[in-house]
């Protein structure tokens, strides 16, 4: 087992790397911009050491300075969290060849799924259900008429290198297809300097759904169960809940064994998420995360199995600690992302952090490093806490959800836990009625 882990990242996923790490003996490093000074992970590991200042290109994105802190510390591995280098495979790379353990996945299995289309035609060879779609990338503007023609209308044209919405149009005729094939591409090339794209059928109120996977390389490979993301603004998740109201145990069953007997197949190690389309009773994959995500707690919560130690022990070289009949699924559990945003507007909020009371109780779970007279900076992603509440069954979680939101405190700051009150008074999501597009709707409507 490692003695020293570094934690490649910053905020709430930091923290909760450095409290699994300690709860398992494990020394930890934070590193850190000079805006992250007195961030809560900083505060609390056993080392720190400073990257650089705050602009990310120049400290949680810099190789080389994560390398050598790295070096200087004596850590035997490194957890990138999400996001930043969590699927850069030349960072897993690098790493090993200076020998570091990368807690994750492969460098090359990060690279097989950070290629949309290739991830595409991977998992198809093993069993798993896609969108129709071209065959591959999409290289002129005749090829785009071609293949939408044979798809039908409406496609959607997507960056075959990155996500989050980016590189990605909506065609709904062929008049439109010369202009939204160069804007996918323009974006794709800005985003992710890759300008390459493929399409896809467009589903007009499909459900997104993800399946959290576990494989250990050694021939163990399990599913703990799915993740209903289906509320989203701009492609970015906004809450998630565990398990989907809109699945049944046999659809859910059967998507979940299919996920896990891939992974298998391609010889995956470590976590993992496979996200489908959900529409009609018929899944559809759209991508695989090579990381930990952001949301899972709320897998954590219904299977009692701490992801994140299971990823340093996997990392490590041990098999996975449990089968797929070891996993046991239990009540209902939903994340609310809180983000320093304006409820309404969705204006970034950043500035000190005059009061702060976290909701409490049982089965309520706050992941956050917000602190009273915490001063958040400007200059990274908005979300700022994750409110993870847990019943058991649906309505005893929105009972305990909309109780916690009342009690959570942030003052000095604005913050979306006004938007997510009335997510969960509103009859539709009470109901399990929605789909990727609801949020959407229901922003402009209500606030």
């Amino acid at each position: 087992m490692f003695k020293k882990v570094l934690i490649a990242n910053r905020g709430e996923i930091a923290l909760r790397i450095h409290r699994a790490c300690k709860e398992m003996g494990i020394s930890t490093v934070a590193v850190h911009s000079t805006a992250d000074a007195d961030a809560m992970h900083v505060r609390l590991a056993d080392e720190s050491v400073c990257l650089g200042p705050p602009d990310a290109k120049a400290s949680y994105l810099n190789i080389p300075a994560i390398v050598s802190a790295a070096t200087i510390t004596g850590a035997d591995a490194v957890h990138p969290g999400y996001g930043f280098l969590s699927e850069e495979a030349s960072f897993a790379s690098i790493l090993e060849v200076h020998g570091f353990t990368f807690i994750g996945p492969t460098a090359e299995h990060i690279s097989l799924m950070g290629d949309k289309v290739a991830a595409k035609q991977a998992v198809e060879e093993n069993g798993v259900p896609v969108v129709p779609g071209s065959a591959g990338a999409i290289e002129s503007t005749s090829e785009a008429r071609s293949t939408a023609q044979e798809i039908g209308y409406p496609v959607l044209i997507k960056a075959a290198g990155g996500g989050g919405g980016r590189g990605m149009q909506v065609v709904r005729s062929a008049d439109e297809v010369e202009a939204a094939y160069t804007m996918a591409r323009t974006e794709a090339k800005a985003s992710f300097q890759n300008d390459t794209v493929y399409m896809e059928k467009f589903l007009e109120r499909p459900r997104h759904i993800e399946v959290q996977v576990f494989a250990d390389g050694q021939g163990g490979a399990v599913h703990l169960g799915e993740r209903d993301c289906s509320l989203q603004r701009r492609h970015q998740k906004v809450l998630e809940e565990a398990r989907s109201p809109a699945l049944d145990d046999t659809q859910r069953d059967k998507i979940g064994k299919i996920a896990a007997d891939a992974v298998r197949r391609i010889g995956y190690v470590n976590a993992g998420t496979i996200e489908f389309l959900f529409e009609d009773g018929e899944f559809y994959f759209i991508e695989m995360n090579t990381r930990l995500q952001v949301e899972h707690p709320v897998t954590e919560m219904i299977t009692g199995i701490d992801m994140v130690r299971e990823q340093i022990r996997v990392a490590s070289g041990s098999p996975l600690s449990f089968t797929q009949e070891d996993i046991t699924f239990r009540g209902h559990a939903i994340e609310c992302r809180i983000t320093a945003e304006h409820p309404e507007t969705f204006v970034p909020s950043p500035g000190q952090v005059t009061n702060y009371h976290p909701p409490g109780g049982m089965s309520v779970r706050v992941d956050s490093g917000l602190y009273a007279g915490y001063s958040i900076p400007p200059y990274y992603d908005s979300l700022v806490a994750k409110l993870i509440v847990h019943g058991r069954d649906r309505s005893e979680c929105l009972m305990r959800l909309r109780r916690s939101l009342e009690e959570y405190v942030i003052a000095g700051i604005e913050t979306t836990i006004p938007l997510h009150a009335k997510i969960v008074e509103n009859s539709d999501f009470i109901n399990g009625d929605y789909d990727i597009h609801w949020l959407e709707r229901f922003v402009a409507e209500e606030i």
